[in-house]
């Protein structure tokens, strides 16, 4: 079988990845049969460059995504041309429905940008609150003041 998937190039803990068409037997950064686009994780925001003619022919022929290429595709807005390409639509349908598509993408990406600010904020809360249980003892501001011991009765 025939997949399009990632194969991970760049230096350590910098990845980049190319996004390839494979024999699913080849292992990850092995063999494949040709390279269609790339996708650069590390930038903000990410880079996703595809050839999008081989991505289609290439998916004409049966090659399947993996999930991760699926999700990028998404991101792009290519699975959707090629939903509609599967369902028979003419050009103008597309690139119609393409547009309306890129026209809901600054919402999204602030609604995203929001959501994630959000669980920033929850995660810090909770870390706040879990810091002294996590110690086992009361912050050291809260600790009682020492006792003096008692004076020594004096012996006449």
């Amino acid at each position: 079988m025939v997949k399009i998937r990632l194969r991970r190039a760049g230096k350590k803990k910098q990845p980049v990845y190319k996004i390839v068409v494979a024999d699913s037997r080849a292992w990850r950064n092995g063999k494949f049969i040709e390279a269609i686009g790339q996708y650069n994780p590390l930038v903000n925001p990410m880079v996703i460059n595809v050839k999008e003619d081989r991505l289609f022919g290439w998916l004409k022929r049966g090659a399947q995504p993996t999930d991760t290429t699926r999700s990028l595709l998404q991101r792009k807005g290519l699975w959707l041309k090629w939903g509609l390409m599967k369902k028979g639509a003419d050009e103008a349908t597309i690139a119609a429905e393409f547009e309306k598509w890129q026209l809901l993408q600054p919402e999204k990406s602030r609604r995203e940008a929001e959501r994630k600010a959000r669980r920033k904020a929850t995660r810090k809360k909770n870390a706040a609150a879990e810091a002294p249980a996590i110690a086992g003892t009361a912050p050291a501001s809260t600790a009682e003041p020492a006792v003096e011991p008692a004076a020594a009765p004096t012996v006449s």
